[in-house]
């Protein structure tokens, strides 16, 4: 597990938005509801969890240097 600030990489930023399998399941309208990770994948969930409150990311850490 990954502690202190994430690396971004803007490859994974631009395919997560454009990938193939989130414009399917958006038209679809197959997507569950906010907070549902859980039933859907629940180690996947518990893992993004941790991870998320363990790290911070940078494009927040400068957001909150400027806005001093």
């Amino acid at each position: 597990m990954k502690f202190g600030v994430r690396k971004p990489s803007l490859n994974k930023m631009i395919g997560a938005r454009t990938s193939v399998k989130r414009i399917i399941r958006h038209n679809l309208g197959l997507k569950a509801p906010r907070g549902w990770g859980w039933l859907t994948n629940p180690k996947k969930a518990l893992y993004n969890r941790i991870y998320n409150r363990t790290t911070i990311s940078l494009f927040s850490l400068i957001k909150k240097l400027f806005k001093l």
